[in-house]
């Protein structure tokens, strides 16, 4: 038996196992919308914290994390600080989202936002800019597991072969069992990728450099400007301050945002599990600390991979592991890409139905959660024809996504606290706002870059957002009393 046989044994098994907790998981889920969308609001503070560490630790942070450590150096710790920075709004916009969905049925964010705001056309805008942002997303995910399974299989699996399989087993267990599948694939997964996150993480410095002090003044002495705040641009060029720190603002305000996580609080058994969740979720940020440490390792070893992207499974495959343990490493990449993928994929087909559909159509329970099910395999289908492109960063892509579903968070924040809000000035803002970053965005990846201090054009778009909001809010006749304040005190 060949050597990328044993490791594809691995893999395989590790699916099977996947697919097994993902089908079983969904047995005791009513068979309402609420059941496959909110998981009949019954996740215990376990799942909740594996669910919303899982999906936000993706192939992201598995391959585009340490590929940035690897070429970009300490430009890649912008991701640290978002991570803890952007969970503490949810302790006090989470138990209130709860507290709202479960008076006013709620599953999804725009459903959150319309309540207060009235508008079908506000639905489909905040649907449509949703799948927008998704589709990129989850294109990461799904090129991150090819990436890996070609890797390790030293080519014998192809990238398109390797998206394919993984995803094909995260349609399966979405479509038959929805976010219960999510919930407890995401918990097997986020224990799995964290214990072999730090075993090769902290193997590969103590076996190259003599241990991970040695590395870093290895690296300082032959390349010191990878150790230097704020970190190298894909060109080799300093980032500048204005770009990294702006990234981090604009990550921290769109974490929550992003509307499979923002609606993992309709699936809290209890105000005091989310907001424990929020406490102990910095803790799941220790992942990246591995994962950047093989990055880095990979600095002064004297063969490069064809990618940034692929330093990770590049370093694996030249420390001579045993097939086995090269077997379990994908896996733990795998579980990476696909915890965050399945949340994904279910995310953007109930809110497609749910804030794009049902607002103009009329549909019973079972039709809209049938509809659901087939818009899984929609996205995913989409999805999957972006991620066997060659030539995207799957940083880029991220950032990209970010840009857009950070001007989610106005209107959420108005619809909370703000009782002067009106629907006339969110509509505004969020289309400013959400036009403004596609302008800027489109500047840069045309060639003729106009963000100014190199700001980034999801936050250049909330700079415009905001005030629009506001302005024309003050400009409109005020909502009824009787529903804003009915609305506050509900969320109270």
């Amino acid at each position: 038996m060949e050597r990328w046989h044993i490791i594809a044994a691995v893999i395989a098994a590790y699916l099977g196992i996947t697919l097994a907790i993902g089908l079983l998981s969904g047995r005791r889920a009513s068979k309402s919308v609420a059941g496959y969308v909110a998981g009949d609001r019954d996740f215990g503070l376990l799942v909740m914290y594996f669910v919303l560490g899982a999906s936000i630790f993706s192939a992201f942070a598995f391959l585009g994390g340490p590929g940035w450590a690897y070429s970009r150096g300490a430009a890649a710790f912008y991701i640290l600080c978002y991570g803890v920075l952007g969970i503490a709004p949810y302790f006090f916009l989470g138990p209130k989202a709860a507290a709202l969905g479960r008076k006013f049925g709620y599953v999804t964010q725009a459903q959150l936002i319309c309540g207060r705001f009235p508008s079908r056309s506000l639905s489909l805008m905040i649907a449509v800019l949703t799948v927008l942002a998704f589709i990129p997303y989850i294109t990461l995910q799904m090129r991150g597991a090819g990436i890996v399974i070609e890797a390790v299989t030293e080519g014998n699996i192809p990238l398109w072969v390797g998206s394919l399989v993984a995803y094909g087993i995260v349609l399966i267990y979405v479509l038959f069992s929805g976010v219960a599948a999510v919930g407890w694939t995401n918990t097997f997964q986020g224990i799995f990728m964290l214990t072999i996150a730090w075993t090769l993480g902290l193997y590969l410095p103590i076996s190259l450099y003599g241990g991970v002090g040695d590395m870093f003044t290895q690296i300082m002495a032959e390349r010191p400007e990878l150790l230097t705040m704020p970190g190298l641009t894909a060109s080799g060029e300093p980032w500048s301050w204005g770009g990294y720190s702006s990234a981090i603002i604009v990550s921290a305000v769109g974490l929550m945002m992003w509307p499979h996580l923002f609606m993992k609080a309709f699936t809290a058994r209890s105000d005091n599990t989310l907001r424990r969740t929020v406490v102990l979720f910095p803790t799941f940020q220790l992942f990246l600390i591995p994962v950047f440490l093989i990055g880095f390792a990979g600095v002064l070893y004297p063969k490069a991979p064809p990618s940034s992207d692929f330093i990770l499974p590049f370093m694996i495959l030249n420390a001579e592991l045993p097939a086995i343990v090269v077997g379990l490493f994908c896996a733990g990449a795998l579980s990476a890409s696909m915890s965050t993928g399945d949340s994904l994929m279910h995310a953007a087909a109930s809110v497609t139905v749910e804030d794009g559909i049902k607002p103009f159509k009329e549909m019973s329970d079972e039709a809209r959660r049938r509809l659901i099910q087939v818009l899984v395999v929609v996205v995913g289908a989409l999805a999957y024809a972006f991620a066997v492109v060659e030539g995207v960063s799957l940083v880029v892509l991220l950032l990209t996504a970010y840009g857009i579903i950070c001007q989610l968070a106005p209107p959420i924040v108005a619809a909370m606290y703000w009782g002067r809000a009106t629907t006339a000035g969110v509509i505004a803002g969020f289309a400013s706002g959400s036009l403004t970053a596609a302008f800027f965005f489109l500047s840069g990846y045309l060639g003729n870059d106009l963000r100014p201090f190199d700001l980034h054009e999801g936050m250049l778009g909330l700079m415009v957002h905001i005030p629009v909001l506001i302005a024309v809010s003050l400009l409109t006749q005020p909502q009824n009393a009787d529903h804003s304040e009915g609305f506050t005190r509900a969320a109270a």
